[in-house]
């Protein structure tokens, strides 16, 4: 039945051809080809599927253009890649030097905040505050720059189709930081070159003066005496900046950063100085402290954070004292610190009744046992208690108490006593094996350093920091 239709509808198909054909140009066809044809506007102006929405979206982009970086920016400052640019604040007459840009972004806060957490210490930037109570906000700082990061998560209430209902306001805050230009501005009255070397500290007064480098350590006379600046190499008040903190511990990169703030850790003699004038170099926290440096640091950070109380301050020793220590000459430069900790009676010498410590060995390697025997008595600020291996046994737990030298017995079981601000829990962790003879890395050794005191009642790095901003 099908093939007999086939020949109806091919013939079919062929009369219609043939009447298209023959009236192709007659009047009727023209008048067929234009109502048929497009509308001349179209061209010029094409419609498409979503115009509307299209249209809409062009125009935030075009405002969104007119939004610029100012260009003196700061280029340190760094800049999540996936945030729009949306009000840029200049400085007004109330903050002279602060300027402000607000950004927005689809993407959660918690990860903005870590990218930015990330950034700003791998550029060596110190970070100042973190508070997560509203959103995240982030204070840093770096050379001659304050810095404010606010990451406040928002509800989108009219969001279009495709638009996530929530996004994130990033608000960037940046200013001159005045406080470091002042402290890197040299006043009138004083130099560099004069200020550590005019009047030599006694035994009896505190120490405020910062540490010179190596090389700029008074030599000798020919005589074989020292000049009379010799006793000036002790403290630092100066703020100091790593390169390479990343590589601490994550747990130690805090006490390392408030420390070197508060200008504690030795800064090498040819450490590069940054534009904002503080000295930037390699930290190595993993490498083994001296005895020597760990001395220095001990001083150092001791009579910092006490600044306002000179009867907690460990007095330095004077070019006249007589050596406690035959490999600690009155030449060397760390012989006011090592002397000092001598006469105070915070380290074995023949002073303290040891006539076994004649060596003070200032290059040998800080051990563990070491670290504990110099700082407790500076946290008890009071006689050590009477022990035995049998007390730390029972109350440390270590396996390898035996291996423990008699003379830090008492100034670890006083640790124990300390509690959460125990020096051995702090640096060490938990540990049932104290290993006494373990060298001492130099972020090991700042993080004993960053507190000094009991639990009722002590000081932290990060706590000087504030009574010492302004």
């Amino acid at each position: 039945m099908l093939q007999s239709k086939r020949p109806v509808v091919s013939l079919g198909v062929a009369v219609l051809l043939a009447a298209l054909t023959a009236c192709a140009n007659s009047p009727t066809a023209k008048e067929i080809e234009q109502s048929l044809a497009a509308d001349p506007k179209l061209s010029s102006n094409p419609v498409s599927l979503g115009s509307q929405e299209a249209s809409s979206n062009q125009q935030q982009q075009t405002d969104g253009a007119t939004v610029k970086l100012p260009a003196d920016f700061p280029k340190d400052i760094p800049l999540y890649p996936n945030a729009n640019l949306q009000e840029v604040t200049p400085p007004s007459d109330e903050n002279p030097g602060a300027s402000s840009t607000r950004w927005m972004s689809i993407d959660p806060s918690n990860i903005i905040a870590s990218y930015y957490l990330q950034q700003l210490r791998a550029n060596n930037w110190q970070i100042v505050q973190q508070s997560n109570e509203q959103g995240n906000v982030i204070e840093a700082r770096r050379d001659r720059l304050l810095l404010k990061i606010s990451i406040q998560p928002k509800t989108v209430t009219t969001a279009s189709p495709n638009q996530p209902q929530t996004s994130t306001e990033i608000a960037i805050d940046y200013q001159p930081n005045s406080t470091e230009i002042a402290q890197a501005t040299p006043t009138p009255t004083s130099s560099p070159e004069t200020t550590a070397t005019e009047v030599p500290p006694t035994s009896s007064s505190p120490v405020v003066e910062p540490t010179r480098s190596p090389e700029a350590t008074p030599q000798p006379n020919t005589t074989g005496e020292p000049t009379n600046n010799t006793t000036n190499t002790t403290t630092t008040s100066n703020p100091q900046e790593f390169s390479d903190l990343t590589k601490a511990p994550q747990e130690f990169q805090r006490y390392i950063r408030d420390l070197a703030e508060l200008g504690v850790l030795s800064v090498s003699s040819n450490a590069a100085k940054s534009d904002g004038g503080f000295a930037t170099n390699q930290f190595e926290p993993n490498k083994i402290i001296a005895r020597r440096e760990y001395a220095r640091w001990l001083v150092t950070a001791n009579n910092n954070m006490y600044a306002s109380d000179p009867a907690k301050q460990i007095r330095l020793a004077s070019s006249g004292s007589q050596p406690a220590f035959s490999d600690v000459p009155k030449t060397d430069p760390d012989f006011p610190v090592i002397q000092g900790l001598a006469e105070a009676g915070l380290i074995p010498s023949p002073l303290s009744g040891d006539a076994t410590a004649v060596l003070f060995r200032p290059g040998a390697p800080l051990t563990r046992e070491q670290l504990i025997l110099w700082k407790v008595p500076l946290d008890t600020r009071q006689a050590l208690p009477n022990t035995n291996l049998t007390a730390i046994e029972q109350t440390w737990g270590f396996q390898d108490a035996g291996k423990i030298d008699p003379k830090a017995l008492r100034a670890i079981l006083a640790d124990h006593q300390n509690g959460e601000q125990s020096n051995i829990r702090r640096v060490f962790g938990y540990t049932t094996i104290f290993q006494p003879k373990k060298p001492v890395t130099r972020a090991e050794a700042a993080a004993a350093l960053w507190y000094f005191g009991t639990q009722g009642e002590g000081i932290s790095a990060a706590e000087a920091l504030r009574v010492k901003r302004p």
